[in-house]
């Protein structure tokens, strides 16, 4: 088992930084730290986690360029962007903790004579989040901040990719004055985050996100101590555009939608079904205005799309595009493009493939990469059994005039978001979730906050 890893930047593959893995008794002492420092930190009044939450925060934004930059050499994001995610994650912080009183109140229900009855949100304890590269800010606070505002310790595990948005999270808490012990980033390897999963003093909650395959690793080791967990797992988001929607609006927003981020993107657009008198005119506004990204340094202030996070990942997203053109997709975009593009580095251009079917790993698969196929649909019905035709279930978005038309689609959609006129969006006063193979559980809104505590009951008997 490897000592010590490094981040390597998609960039050049330079150095970004090294660090060691934390092993053995050093993670049990974490987590025994944390459970200690627990005991005391569920007891502050919650105006006064509010305000920690709100001075790490602020202390972030005062760091935004820095940590942006950070975040473009650790995992490829376009500088031009980077700095957007920062500003994100500070406003779901601030989202959770606005409803944070109302969610962690006491639930009374309706008097009773002699009695007085109420039930309360307890913390957990310790939870431990375990969160990915790609969107590593925005995917961490969504686990970290309620799970502190609840009255829990923290341990972070983020991915060796972006290590250093653990450690400049534990700064900004460090600098908000949060008690020691209460937040901790450890450096771990999967073999030593299952083993501390399974032990009688690790975690009392995991949420992770990430692929299936490490959400059934967890959910395993979860499972030998009946450990709670929120598992946001993968994703092949559709998109429908109806007969009647606004084309010019559902182009530019689904190219971004499934472009942004070079793709890599939970909820992602990743196949766009698209009316059949709309198809044609859909897809040439679309390949043009894919035609108009700038594939290059992610540093450079024009470019507006980066690299994948490693060569492997692009390799992985050309051999799904080479299998569907041999089968008889059609490519609309030429690579040549797009100068930077070259196999065997994590450069790829985007990619629009038509002629696609259900049969190709590129409309079933998640790609998590720049390329969408796009297909023509007789009407709704047959949207909504092609966008039901899949393994997972995180969101789906509509694209027309008709809300009331949009909202009944919906609800046939199995999905954990229904978005109209919109894709690629958390909103925190929402409950993030999906079905299938997207997950269980359920983050952020005011329903996030149920996981991260335990209901205790209380039924008193008054006397005179």
């Amino acid at each position: 088992m490897p000592s010590r890893f490094a981040c390597r930047s998609p960039i050049d593959g330079r150095l970004v930084a090294e660090r060691p893995f934390v092993e053995g008794p050093l993670v049990d002492e974490a987590f025994a730290t944390a459970r200690r420092a627990q005991a005391a930190w569920r007891r502050a009044p919650l105006a006064e986690r509010i305000a920690v939450v709100e001075r790490a925060s602020s202390a972030l934004l005062a760091r935004r360029d820095a940590l942006a930059r950070e975040l473009t050499l650790q995992m490829g994001r376009p500088i031009r962007y980077a700095p957007f995610e920062i500003e994100r994650c500070v406003e779901r912080a601030r989202a959770m903790a606005s409803l944070a009183p109302d969610a962690l109140a006491d639930v009374v229900p309706p008097p009773l004579e002699g009695f007085r009855r109420f039930v309360r949100r307890e913390p957990l304890g310790v939870v431990l989040v375990l969160a990915p590269w790609n969107y590593p800010w925005l995917t961490a606070v969504n686990g970290v901040v309620p799970a502190l505002l609840a009255g829990n310790a923290v341990v972070l595990k983020h991915a060796t990719q972006t290590p250093l948005v653990a450690e400049r999270f534990a700064e900004a808490f460090a600098e908000a004055g949060l008690p020691v012990g209460v937040f901790q980033a450890l450096h771990l390897t999967h073999e030593e985050t299952d083993r501390a999963i399974r032990a009688p003093g690790g975690p009392d909650f995991v949420a992770f996100t990430g692929s299936v395959e490490g959400g059934r690793a967890v959910a395993r080791a979860a499972g030998e101590r009946f450990l709670g967990t929120n598992l946001e797992l993968g994703g092949k988001d559709p998109a429908y555009v109806r007969d009647d929607a606004d084309l010019a609006h559902a182009i530019e927003n689904l190219v971004d939608g499934a472009m942004f981020n070079s793709g890599q993107s939970c909820c992602g657009i990743e196949r766009i079904y698209v009316h059949e008198r709309r198809f044609e005119a859909f897809v040439e506004g679309a390949v043009a205005l894919a035609r108009s990204y700038v594939l290059g340094d992610p540093l450079d202030p024009e470019t507006t799309l980066g690299p994948l996070v490693r060569a492997e990942a692009a390799a992985f997203v050309r051999g799904q595009i080479d299998e569907a053109v041999a089968a008889g997709a059609k490519p609309l975009l030429d690579p040549r493009g797009f100068p930077a593009d070259c196999p065997g580095t994590a450069y790829l251009a985007p990619q629009i493939l038509v002629g696609v079917s259900h049969r190709m790993r590129v409309m079933s698969e998640e790609s998590f990469g720049p390329v969408v196929g796009v297909m023509p649909v007789r009407d709704d019905d047959e949207a909504i059994e092609l966008m039901n035709d899949s393994r997972y279930g995180l969101t789906a978005a509509i694209w027309s005039r008709d809300a009331a038309a949009a909202e009944a689609l919906g609800a046939r959609l199995e999905t954990g978001t229904v978005f109209l006129n919109r894709c690629d969006y958390l909103d925190p006063f929402l409950a993030w979730t999906g079905v299938k193979d997207s997950g269980r559980g359920c983050s952020l809104s005011r329903l996030g906050y149920e996981a991260l505590t335990r209901p205790k009951s209380f039924h008193l008997r008054l006397t005179t």
